[in-house]
């Protein structure tokens, strides 16, 4: 399976702007700059944009491990914090937070909290954030 998004970058760094989308159209040109990224100005950033990956991934794969042992969940709310840090070989995202508040009957305490702990392991952008992960680029000249 492959999943496709975009970035139009137009000016140079901190005064340029750039517009994200995604093949589903889930962001159609959504706006991205310098400032976005760096302070509370308003568009996307790359780090905004793994945060709901992870969160994202992270209730899918969730509701799949409650399933696994039958039970379903009558809501479930995750929140990502991507943590961006300067350190002294640049600039690198260096913890994810996800903070989970789940609506469930019917769960022993234990079976609820195995059922997070394997959805932490099995999701595959908290796997992405935790290994290394090969990066092709492909570059055309225009």
């Amino acid at each position: 399976m492959k999943k496709k998004a975009s970035v139009k970058w137009q000016g140079g760094l901190e005064h340029g702007r750039g517009k994200v989308s995604t093949e589903s159209n889930a962001l159609s040109e959504a706006p991205y700059s310098f400032n976005a990224r760096y302070s509370d100005c308003s568009g996307t950033s790359p780090e905004e944009l793994v945060g709901a990956a992870h969160a994202g991934c992270f209730v899918i794969v969730l509701a799949s491990e409650l399933a696994a042992v039958g039970l379903t969940a009558e809501c479930i709310d995750a929140k990502a914090v991507v943590h961006l840090e300067r350190e002294a070989s640049g600039v690198s995202i260096t913890r994810s937070d996800i903070t989970v508040s789940v609506s469930i009957h019917g769960a022993s305490n234990q079976a609820f909290l195995n059922a997070v702990q394997a959805a932490k392991s099995a999701c595959p952008v908290s796997r992405a954030l935790k290994a290394d992960v090969n990066i092709n680029v492909v570059v055309e000249r225009v």
